[in-house]
């Protein structure tokens, strides 16, 4: 088929690369602008984009599609279909509705369950027990189209939003090869109006841990906001984030350190730290962290 191609970030490219390797002529790549970033504040390109330059696909990067002039090079492509990973702007109905069997979403939630710009996170942050992927046909709405896949996974305990992430991309990757080798005979399934939630983008405010909440609340924020923007307290003056955590024995005033092994006390339970990150460092798993300097039993963390 002829494709377009639509993400930005690396959840998006292990779908670019299937999609080649399953015979498919992508005629387009769309994603974000570069984005200036680092301490020099160079442009850097999108994940999507490099790994496209790679390849020597075409490349397109408009700031908006709403545009006659964006809308009319888009259908000027003949497309098949669009395939939209992580894309980052909302399509327009002429933009909808110029490929021929129109536009297909990876979604990395049970729709109707997390619709929106953060379903992983909030996944893991709302303890859910399973998650998963679904093949969307796009309309207007916000991830309101019609379903034509759908495949379920297990939450694990300890699982992080990046270890989850990178599951839920695979799982897209054979979910949209099938659709696409199939696509005559998919049977679109109107989403359910009961069990719509909304993913909404994570706020940084969301990431400054407050100890005296309940430890399943703090295990969730830290794996769930893992690695970005990352959970995070105040050690020795400093911002640490912490990156990965599991539920742990013991209590005490909230925000103490009740042993050797980075377990913390909670406003009811406690956690203990798996993976630490110090402000302009690297990541770190706990044991690495505690050969720096002590964490001493009995302190009381901000």
């Amino acid at each position: 088929m002829k494709v377009v191609f639509m993400g930005t970030p690396e959840f998006s490219v292990p779908v670019l690369d299937a999609l080649i390797a399953a015979g498919h002529d992508i005629v387009a790549v769309y994603c974000q602008p570069p984005r200036r970033a680092g301490r020099g504040k160079k442009e850097r390109l999108t994940a999507v984009h490099e790994r496209a330059a790679a390849l020597d696909l075409l490349v397109r990067h408009p700031v908006s599609l709403k545009t006659p002039e964006a809308q009319a090079e888009f259908a000027a492509l003949k497309a098949d279909v669009a395939v939209v990973v992580a894309y980052g702007l909302i399509l327009p109905q002429a933009i909808l509705d110029a490929p021929t069997q129109g536009c297909l979403n990876i979604h990395a939630s049970l729709l109707p369950r997390w619709r929106g710009a953060a379903p992983i996170h909030r996944a893991i942050m709302a303890g859910d027990k399973q998650t998963g992927v679904c093949i969307m046909a796009m309309d207007a709405g916000l991830d309101t189209g019609a379903v034509l896949l759908r495949d379920v996974t297990d939450i694990g305990a300890q699982e992080t939003t990046a270890q989850l992430h990178d599951r839920l991309s695979q799982m897209g990757v054979r979910l949209i090869v099938r659709a696409l080798g199939d696509l005559a005979n998919m049977v679109p399934q109107v989403q359910a109006q009961d069990g719509v939630t909304y993913a909404h983008k994570i706020d940084k405010s969301e990431a400054r841990i407050d100890w005296g909440a309940d430890a399943v609340v703090i295990d969730r924020q830290i794996r769930g906001l893992s690695p970005f923007p990352g959970a995070w307290c105040e050690i020795d003056g400093a911002r640490v984030k912490l990156l990965g955590s599991r539920m742990a024995e013991g209590d005490g005033p909230a925000g103490t350190v009740l042993g050797d092994d980075f377990r913390i006390a909670c406003g009811t339970g406690a956690v203990q730290i798996l993976r630490v990150q110090r402000a302009g460092k690297g990541a770190q798993d706990v044991q690495e962290y505690l050969r720096g300097p002590p964490l001493a039993a009995g302190r009381v963390l901000d």
